[in-house]
């Protein structure tokens, strides 16, 4: 199955109420593992390939592969920029097939933000690809923070939503609601009455940041009340991380464990992401 369009797999999680899993993708065995829980679960799948990772992986070679995975997947695959900071940055990968792009404009003023974002949509949309943007901030930083929490002065405010979907067009509009990237400090609070408001004037599907830490409940929740795209990594890398802990610790490893390692590592993030997956379907079935 060749690589799809966000735009067009979002409008069916709308439709259908769940939520399509974004799993970032820093090596093959992330890649591998995410692709294999779409399967099993037969669930669409986006992979992420954020901008704050490019210095440490050959974006190149990282993107071939994943055209080459969703091209032989049974599954739909988007690829898509996570966090894109810059225009070169969007050419860039729309040059290496992706179809998607995630636009951050939240560190810009608004005025910049609407204006670059739509420049951004017109270059992508010319092209068939999809835009996401971000209205408001979400807490923490795509950078590796240890533990974040949102500030609800940053919060997107849905009448802003509104007049921001309406003048760049972009088919998907990522919300601050008390949501944050990396570790929450202490139990995240989302504010889903604002999110229900954002909703009803955005008119575009919504999606959810920093899914590391929220709970079953509060996503089913979130989906109930729009959200469609629901990006999750820090709890992949915490996955990879402990698999390497528990391998590395254990007596009479040699140089020659060295696969058995890797493979040890891709399954355990692929069960995390099989654990998300199975939360985000909300009980539906798309595929």
């Amino acid at each position: 199955m060749a690589l799809v369009n966000l735009a067009d797999q979002l409008r069916d999680a709308k439709t259908k109420k769940y939520a399509i899993g974004a799993f970032n993708m820093v090596n093959l065995e992330f890649l591998t593992a995410v692709i294999e829980a779409a399967e099993k679960a037969r669930s669409p799948v986006i992979l992420n390939l954020a901008e704050v990772h490019m210095p440490y992986v050959d974006t190149e070679l990282l993107s071939c592969a994943a055209v080459r995975a969703a091209e032989r997947s049974a599954v739909p695959v988007v690829l898509n920029l996570d966090h894109g900071l810059s225009f070169d940055t969007v050419k860039r990968v729309v040059d290496l097939g992706f179809t998607s792009v995630m636009f951050d404009g939240s560190s810009l003023s608004y005025e910049d933000n609407l204006a670059r974002t739509a420049e951004i949509v017109r270059y992508c949309h010319d092209r068939g690809v999809s835009v996401e943007a971000e209205l408001g901030a979400v807490g923490g930083d795509e950078g590796g923070a240890l533990f974040s929490e949102a500030d609800p002065s940053l919060y997107t405010d849905p009448e802003q939503a509104g007049a921001y979907v309406r003048e760049t067009g972009v088919d998907a509009l990522a919300v601050a609601i008390g949501n944050s990237h990396g570790r929450y400090k202490g139990e995240p609070q989302l504010d889903f009455a604002r999110l229900a408001a954002l909703r009803d004037r955005a008119g575009v599907p919504l999606v959810l940041h920093g899914g590391s830490g929220i709970g079953r409940e509060d996503f089913q929740r979130a989906i109930s009340l729009g959200i469609t795209k629901i990006n999750f990594y820090t709890g992949m890398s915490q996955a990879a991380l402990d698999s390497l802990k528990t391998d590395l610790a254990s007596s009479g490893k040699s140089y020659n464990d060295i696969p058995l390692i890797f493979q040890s590592l891709q399954k355990r993030v692929g069960d995390t992401v099989s654990e998300q997956i199975d939360i985000f379907l909300n009980g539906r079935q798309p595929l």
